[in-house]
């Protein structure tokens, strides 16, 4: 449990209450990995607006779970706000997409959802 996440932060705001952290769990399940394929095919096709508002949407729950990759995130998210066209994010984008999947499958598990 809490390899690739950590729930800390969910803990803190939840004060105890377990319901609220099941309900932030299944909702990461519910929008996160929906954002993450977002953000993929907006990359692919230099759609810069989309990039950085799929990027900008998951910074808040990425950084929540604290999945490690919020650095890697916010370079894809300026590199779709600024239109860097001469730059490669494809090697941040792979991380973060990787500590999603990751971090999707172990909640699945840890939260049996």
């Amino acid at each position: 449990m809490e390899n690739n996440y950590k729930l800390y932060r969910v803990r803190e705001l939840a004060d105890g209450d377990e319901d609220f952290i099941m309900a932030i769990a299944a909702a990461f399940l519910e929008e996160v990995p929906e954002d993450a394929a977002r953000l993929k095919k907006a990359v692919a096709e230099a759609d810069y607006y989309t990039t950085y508002q799929a990027a900008h949407k998951m910074k808040p729950t990425i950084d929540l779970f604290e999945l490690g990759v919020l650095q890697e995130l916010i370079t894809v998210q300026d590199w779709g706000k600024f239109e860097k066209k001469d730059e490669d994010v494809s090697a941040q984008l792979q991380l973060v997409l990787e500590a999603v999947e990751r971090t999707t499958e172990e909640i699945k598990n840890d939260f049996n959802l």
